[in-house]
């Protein structure tokens, strides 16, 4: 392994909220939509990406990019492992809000990804999630908090 060598430039942070487009109930892959949506990690040389999700029904997770049968097959088994047909006490909201708060806790609302010459550097087979657990969960919002040096 070569030894690491200190990068040189400018220092940056920054924060940005972006809202997604609406998404039915599955695992849905954002890697096109988020990268569209920040111009400004292209120009880092390297970094790291955070990014948040503002909800307790949806969740964030890296995971296979190429066999979109993946996603399906995901979404069938949370379906399997948090049901929608327990007697729930939380069911305000309809039906499949206490799953979906069960399967956010599960899964997640964060990840982070290096940044490397512009990008995101993750392996050939990897890809940002958007894993929307309810029927109808809207447009939802992320808080990105990108560090890196141009």
């Amino acid at each position: 392994m070569a030894a690491a060598s200190p990068i040189e430039g400018k220092t940056v942070w920054f924060q940005k909220e972006v809202t997604l487009q609406q998404r039915s109930k599955g695992c849905h892959l954002l890697d096109e939509e988020i990268l569209s949506k920040l111009p400004e990690i292209s120009n880092l040389k390297v970094g790291t990406a955070h990014i948040f999700i503002k909800h307790t029904t949806a969740s964030l997770i890296l995971c296979e990019n190429w066999d979109k049968e993946v996603r399906t097959d995901m979404t069938m088994v949370m379906d399997k492992i948090v049901p929608e047909k327990w007697n729930y006490a939380h069911c305000y909201e309809g039906p499949d809000d206490m799953p979906a708060h069960a399967k956010c806790a599960l899964m997640g609302t964060s990840v982070t990804i290096p940044i490397t010459k512009g990008k995101f550097n993750t392996g050939t087979w990897q890809g940002l999630w958007l894993c929307e657990h309810r029927y109808n969960g809207g447009g939802r919002k992320l808080v990105v908090t990108i560090n890196g040096c141009q």
